[in-house]
């Protein structure tokens, strides 16, 4: 339960915009009444205003807090109208997640509350503590403020917004893969028993996505009840009102639905939170977006290549789970559905394959990227690998009409036309 109300929670901070700035409001207007009471105590004298002076610089301060702030949430819209046209709509959730933007629109307000506190306060004399207060954080706002502006152009380009993604792919597949590579069969081991269904748990609540579950609690909930628990939905997969989310075996007849439903987290939509195929997928909507006939970049396509094979090998150098979680004595406890490494090269591979099998720039780095890891990673990796490399060349053949046109793009080339790999033809 606790777990559930934590996880909606960090969600709920993570994705609201406004939070951080009602919390800078608060703090303003706490702050406020702190600092002239110092300065009752202080009787210090620092810029030497006098009261016309510090209300007119007070009051023009606090109007230009205003007026960032407004610029502040107009260059949001610009932000996520471009991403979403330019990149991919799944990508217009991430400015409203940044801690920087957050942080900057917090200084911008908690400014403007606690410049118009002062200027409330500048009746008979001078608050000489408020006002340089006020004074220095409007200098440091405008910093921000220029900063902001540099900060939204650069983390619009296609290569930092691919890039962070990535990065963000590289951690969740390490924390859901932790044990590299073995050697060890990745098919499963363990066989729900013939004849064990007992009652499925259905979903009641909205209808939503799995954004993650907590598999201890699971596991713990099936040792307790000596029974087998099967988590129907993948993460990532959508969940209508009244599918099952759990299947309940061999046992577990005093085991409570809702003991169950506070173990799975559903949202509006996909996180990379426990879902490494996730950051897949927005790269490749990004490079397929790109390929498109309305954009025609295939150089962006290009860059997200660069960060798929990143993704790819950190995979294919790991052991990925089963779904099946065993107790001490062997006997199978949980079954839940992952991606194997067949699911990852597919979903990798295949769209991009489809949608840049035109352009010789992108075949050529994808036959680089596919060589590359063929040649880093453990045999039984290859085969999926080698698949698509056949497939490519195939389309090739379908593709470019020319012979010369086909034999140009069959070179595999880490830069699509510029960096051949030695030996790398088709």
């Amino acid at each position: 339960m606790f777990w559930l109300q934590r996880r909606r929670l960090q969600a709920f901070l993570k994705n609201s915009l406004w939070v951080v700035p009602v919390l800078c409001m608060l703090a303003a207007l706490i702050a406020a009444p702190l600092t002239r009471t110092w300065n009752s105590q202080l009787e210090v004298r620092l810029l030497h205003f006098g009261l016309q002076g510090a209300r007119a610089i007070v009051g023009v301060i606090a109007a230009a807090m205003l007026s960032f702030v407004v610029f502040f949430f107009s260059v949001l819209l610009v932000t996520v109208q471009i991403a979403s046209g330019n990149l991919s709509p799944r990508v217009i959730a991430r400015p409203f997640q940044s801690g920087v933007l957050k942080a900057c629109l917090g200084l911008f307000v908690f400014t403007f509350m606690y410049g118009t506190a002062v200027l409330g306060r500048l009746e008979d004399r001078v608050l000489e503590i408020p006002v340089f207060l006020t004074v220095i954080l409007s200098i440091v706002s405008i910093a921000t403020f220029l900063f902001v502006v540099e900060f939204v152009g650069k983390q619009l380009r296609p290569a930092t917004v691919v890039a962070k993604v990535a990065r963000e792919g590289l951690k969740v597949i390490r924390a859901v893969y932790p044990l590299p590579w073995s050697g060890a069969s990745s098919s499963p081991n363990h066989a729900l028993p013939k004849g064990s269904f007992r009652r499925a748990i259905p979903h009641t609540g909205a209808p939503g996505v799995v954004v993650a579950f907590h598999l201890d609690r699971l596991f713990a909930l099936a040792v307790k009840h000596d029974c087998v628990i099967e988590l129907v939905p993948q993460v990532g997969d959508f969940v209508p009102t009244g599918a099952p989310l759990f299947r309940i075996h061999s046992g577990g007849e005093r085991l409570r639905s809702n003991e169950l439903r506070n173990a799975i987290l559903l949202g509006r939509e996909r996180t990379l939170e426990q879902d490494p195929a996730f950051a897949f997928r927005i790269i490749i909507d990004i490079g397929e977006k790109a390929l498109s006939a309305a954009i025609n970049d295939p150089t962006t396509g290009v860059i997200a290549i660069d960060q798929i094979q990143c993704l790819l090998q950190e995979v294919g150098q790991r052991d990925l789970s089963t779904g099946e979680v065993i107790d001490a004595g062997g006997r199978l406890r949980l079954v839940y559905r992952t991606p194997n490494w067949e699911d990852f090269v597919s979903l990798a591979v295949s769209e991009i394959r489809q949608y840049g099998g035109c352009s010789v720039q992108v075949v050529r780095r994808l036959s680089s990227m596919l060589v590359s890891l063929i040649a880093v990673l453990p045999a039984p990796r290859v085969p999926a690998l080698q698949e698509q490399l056949d497939l490519l060349r195939a389309g090739i053949e379908k593709s470019f009409y020319d012979p010369r046109d086909r034999i140009q793009a069959a070179v595999a080339d880490s830069q699509g036309l510029g960096a051949v790999l030695p030996g790398a033809v088709s």
